[in-house]
């Protein structure tokens, strides 16, 4: 069975994914005002291939719609997963004015 936890420090941390109490996965944040930024998305090799970073990715962006937080996607994963699919993240997507 899969588990997400959330393990912040005053401005760094991660968000965890556990398979049978194995971490199997994590992303690398940080939460600055409101801005949620995401740098790394890891994913052991034993679990790739069976959604994980995915799992990661709802928990990422299901905390910043909780916390009224804009994602900044450092991280090319998710990057590339807001790229494909910007209506369903749009609303949490930070973009710089231009």
């Amino acid at each position: 069975m899969e588990t997400i936890k959330l393990v912040l420090g005053k401005v760094r941390g991660e968000i965890q994914l556990f398979s049978d109490d194995k971490k199997a996965g994590k992303m690398d944040i940080s939460i600055i005002g409101n801005k949620l930024t995401v740098y790394h998305t890891e994913v052991d090799d034993e679990y790739a291939g069976n959604g994980f970073a995915k799992l990661l990715l709802n928990e990422l962006v299901t905390y910043a719609r909780e916390n009224d937080l804009k994602i900044v996607p450092l991280c090319p994963y998710v990057y590339a997963q807001f790229k494909r699919s910007p209506e369903q993240y749009d609303d949490v997507w930070f973009k710089e004015d231009k």
